[in-house]
């Protein structure tokens, strides 16, 4: 039952493009328009490919939808935007499994209380600040041999290079790879899936090859993907439960909720919310934190002078970039958002770029500015579902632009940046430029 504004077709088809979210001012266009006729409107698709939801665009909304986790639910539906047909065939491969879904995979993300938080529990502490000193000296020096490896590079500022494969990729690969205790040399695979578990929509990043996929094509790419991950971390816990260490990997392979150890499916969902969300995401900020800066020599010649700086440049990256573009939720009952009823058993998007450039929230959004005050941006969530491994997310990107500041001594862009065809998680995919450093 409709009881709120309708986008027309052409914006609901927007929303849900992969296109739109790769060319970013016009998406940032986009919502910005939404925002102004109705912060909470309702997207349908003419042809009946994907149920109708509503969006939210403004940042109010998406705080409160964020933090009640009673009131909107994660597993209902599906958690991220899909058509009707991925749905049916994430509930296929599940029902196979013995656990139907609408989510193909059983992580953090999707699951709801009373499960979720005995679920979060178990790693928890070992992402907190406190734990994360240990490994600490171990990330700075992989970031100072990460700086050294792009500076070689650029031959003394004669090459053109890429950032994001050279830097963004590889550096919170290795650091997540190594809490998960995954040899070096399967990192490369781990980062193949997840391009192509995140990236389905991209054919650079899924390397497919095939610039116009059928959702249909995009979902096998992405069930093909978490297939494998599931069998590769099942021989990894495997591995730890023969083989302890100290590492998340045997916390998952050996943990226990009630007395009973998680199920298979837990497990690996667990394994693959870690291994994937814990480096793109971050790769994608700190690409965008490196095209700030190389847009803006000033900020980059203060950072430079003054490090206290950079963690102000850290948290504006996140927000300015918002990697994780949406999440989706099911209203548990009839609410309202202004004037616009929601009612019980309603889809909702929690849209994360719209709500991060919400003018009401943040002046002049579009700017990146690493001295903004009080930048409460969502690119975490917020609530029971605030991103498990923010505090590593943070640190690992303050360290690598130390390092780069202390080594890089110019930036400037050598050709046009290109972002991710994606709705999910979105970044840039290249980013080429001309340094020099020492």
């Amino acid at each position: 039952m409709k009881t709120g504004p309708n986008a027309s077709p052409a914006d609901s088809l927007a929303v849900v493009d992969p296109n739109s979210y790769a060319d970013w001012n016009s998406a940032l266009d986009l919502f910005d328009r939404l925002r102004g006729e109705s912060p909470v409107v309702r997207i349908e698709c003419p042809d009946g490919s994907f149920d109708p939801f509503w969006l939210l665009t403004r940042y109010e909304d998406a705080m409160r939808v964020s933090k009640d986790n009673a009131g909107f639910l994660n597993a209902p539906r599906s958690t991220v935007f899909t058509n009707k047909a991925g749905e049916a065939l994430a509930r296929e491969v599940t029902a196979r499994q013995g656990e139907e879904s609408p989510n193909l995979v059983s992580s953090l993300v999707v699951i709801d209380a009373p499960k979720h938080p005995k679920l979060r529990r178990l790693t928890q502490e070992w992402f907190m600040p406190k734990n994360l000193r240990n490994i600490e000296a171990a990330i700075r020096d992989l970031a100072i041999k990460t700086v050294d490896r792009f500076i070689e590079a650029s031959q003394g500022g004669n090459e053109v290079v890429d950032f994001v494969p050279l830097v963004a990729a590889p550096y919170p690969l290795h650091v997540v790879m190594q809490i998960l205790g995954v040899p070096e040399a399967d990192e490369p695979k781990m980062l193949f899936l997840t391009q192509q578990m995140f990236g389905g929509q991209d054919e650079d990043l899924s390397q497919s090859g095939m610039a116009q996929m059928t959702p249909e094509m995009i979902s096998q790419i992405v069930f093909g993907a978490v297939a494998e991950f599931e069998t590769y971390f099942e021989g990894l816990a495997a591995q730890r439960r023969a083989n302890p260490t100290g590492d998340v990997a045997t916390i998952l392979a050996t943990a226990q909720i009630d007395g009973e150890p998680i199920s298979a499916r837990d497990r690996a969902g667990y394994y693959i919310i870690v291994a994937a969300a814990g480096h793109d995401t971050t790769s994608a900020s700190t690409a965008g934190a490196m095209l700030a800066l190389a847009q803006d020599p000033e900020q980059f010649a203060r950072a430079k002078a003054d490090r206290s700086l950079v963690p102000g440049i850290v948290e504006e990256a996140i927000r300015w970039t918002s990697p994780v573009q949406h999440f989706m939720r099911t209203a548990v009952a009839d609410c309202q958002f202004g004037d616009v009823t929601v009612r019980a058993g309603d889809w909702l998007m929690i849209n994360y770029v719209a709500a991060n450039h919400d003018p009401e929230q943040f002046d002049n959004p579009r700017k990146f500015d690493a001295t903004r005050d009080a930048n409460r941006h969502l690119a975490f969530g917020a609530g029971a579902h605030q991103c498990l491994g923010l505090h590593l997310a943070r640190l690992e990107m303050r360290l690598l632009f130390e390092a780069l500041l202390d080594r890089v001594d110019s930036i400037e862009l050598a050709g046009e940046p290109r972002r991710a065809k994606s709705t999910f998680v979105g970044g840039l995919k290249t980013l080429p430029l001309r340094i020099s450093g020492h």
